[in-house]
C-alpha cells in the first residue's frame, strides 16, 4: 500500500493514522517533494476512476490565478499536476489496483 501524503495536511494525517492503526505501514509518497510524473499520476487516476479535473484543489491559490475558468483537457490537466502538486487533492492511497482519496480519511477503510 502508498500513500501520496502531505504531512502538513490534518486529512492525510488522519488517514495516515487509520492505516497504522491497522497495522499497515503504507510507502509514504510526499508528492510535494516527489512529484509523480504525468505516467504515474495516469495510472493512480485510473486506479481511482476519476479524472485528472476531479482531483484539483481549487481553493488553492495556484488554481485561482492560472486555471479557474478554463476547459483544460485531460493531457493538459496532468501537465498542471505534474507542474504544480500542490493542486493535487490528498491523500491518495493505492493498494493494488484500486486507489481511495482520503477524504473522508474513512474512505482507506475501502482498502483493508
Amino acid at each position: 500500500m502508498k500513500i501520496y501524503h502531505n504531512p502538513r495536511c490534518r486529512k492525510s494525517r488522519e488517514t495516515l493514522s487509520i492505516l497504522e492503526e491497522n497495522g499497515i505501514k503504507p510507502d509514504i509518497i510526499l508528492y510535494l517533494n516527489d512529484t509523480p510524473s504525468k505516467q504515474e499520476l495516469k495510472g493512480v487516476l485510473e486506479k481511482l476512476g476519476m479524472r485528472a479535473s476531479e482531483i484539483i484543489r481549487k481553493g488553492e491559490q495556484i488554481y485561482k490565478d492560472n486555471f479557474k475558468g478554463k476547459d483544460l483537457s485531460e493531457d493538459e490537466w496532468l501537465n498542471a499536476l505534474v507542474e504544480y502538486p500542490k493542486l493535487i487533492e490528498r491523500p491518495i492511497v493505492v493498494k493494488g489496483e484500486k486507489a481511495v482519496l482520503g477524504r473522508p480519511p474513512q474512505n482507506v477503510l475501502e482498502l483493508i
